[in-house]
């Protein structure tokens, strides 16, 4: 592999000390840990360092993970994050517990349970207000009466996402909310929700400030374990790596340019119309030294990255990064680092041209 061409270099001892952190950190409480690795496309070696650290499930939204960690022979107690009805059948023969809000989709899976004489556990997404996923909570006890009927299908617990699409916190009201509804359903039905998933990287500041943490006793971490952070304020949480993965990326050009294009504009390449702003003073030079880097936007999502060094990342095309040197000179063929937001994980972890380089 060429020194510099684009890679993340993952330290697979840092993803196992920030599982192991929070899961003792959270354990005091006695919630388990779901471990999330649709970020890193279900990488088998980072599956296994979640686990080294203490984590209890590995959950993912993309069967194909799940079933690539299988292959590998992951050995933990794998979770569906995204269930679709034309993927029942596989759900059935490579999960062992998926999340769910559709009957029909449960159906499907019943069907295809019975049809390997399987008992299949579920959890039931409530909406708790952040409407990405969820049952509604008046329409939950109608829906579980439903779910009762299929007798392949085993409902182990309740769970809700926060601090998703919508952005509402996962706080004090949100989870007692749900251990109240957890209570009802229990009563109602007489049944046992041994499984009570309350939410994600988000839940760190609700952890921390709550003094009773009703029924919750999981979390699904993603972001906390391989990157340090919490979600809702994107604060690095103590005694945690922040840097377990970084970008690295080679300089393809290094000149002296105009700060400004210069002639007509028009569209981009994307279909935009740019608008540029000199970054200098007035009356300050309007020449600056200015880098390529062999990456760009069909690679990762540039607005997350941030260099390590003195830099600015000017913009980027599909397949350029251009940066402002500012006082530092940048030789051709050498590499640029970069820290990673989540979504620019999720990104070059799923680029092709993007080298993935474990250090043990």
């Amino acid at each position: 592999m060429n020194a510099f061409m684009p890679r993340i270099e993952i330290t697979l001892s840092q993803i196992e000390h920030n599982a192991r952190t929070l899961s003792e950190l959270y354990g005091q409480q006695g919630i388990s840990l779901m471990g999330v690795s649709k970020a890193v496309l279900g990488e088998p070696l980072i599956a296994e360092a979640m686990i080294r650290g203490g984590v209890k499930f590995i959950a993912d939204s993309r069967l194909e993970n799940i079933q690539r960690m299988r292959n590998a022979r992951i050995s933990a107690q794998f979770v569906l994050l995204r269930t679709a009805p034309s993927q029942a059948e596989s759900v059935i023969e490579s999960v062992d517990i998926s999340l769910n809000t559709e009957l029909d989709t449960l159906e499907k899976l019943n069907y295809y349970a019975a049809c390997r004489n399987k008992i299949h556990q579920i959890i039931l997404m409530v909406e708790m207000g952040d409407l990405r996923e969820g049952i509604m909570p008046d329409d939950i006890f109608l829906f579980i009466k439903q779910v009762l009927d299929l007798p392949q299908l085993k409902i182990i617990g309740l769970g809700c996402n926060l601090a998703c699409y919508g952005g509402i916190k996962p706080d004090e009201q949100k989870m007692r909310q749900l251990s109240a509804l957890t209570d009802a359903v229990e009563k109602r039905f007489q049944i046992s929700l041994p499984l009570i998933s309350g939410g994600n990287s988000a839940n760190y500041e609700w952890y921390k400030s709550t003094k009773n943490v009703g029924r919750i006793n999981n979390l699904r971490l993603g972001e906390s374990i391989l990157l340090g952070c919490e979600t809702v304020q994107g604060q690095a949480i103590p005694k945690l790596h922040t840097n377990a993965f970084k970008l690295i990326a080679e300089v393809i050009e290094s000149k002296v340019k105009p700060s400004l294009p210069f002639g007509e504009i028009g569209r981009d390449a994307f279909g935009n119309i740019p608008v540029f702003r000199s970054t200098y003073p007035k009356g300050d030079r309007d020449r600056h030294r200015r880098a390529i880097v062999a990456l760009g936007k069909q690679d990762t999502l540039i607005s997350g990255l941030s260099p390590n060094q003195d830099l600015k990342i000017l913009g980027s095309s599909s397949d350029h990064l251009l940066l402002d040197c500012k006082n530092s000179y940048l030789k051709v063929g050498v590499g640029v680092n970069f820290n990673l937001d989540y979504g620019s994980l999720l990104t070059a972890m799923t680029s092709p041209f993007i080298k993935k380089q474990f250090i043990q």
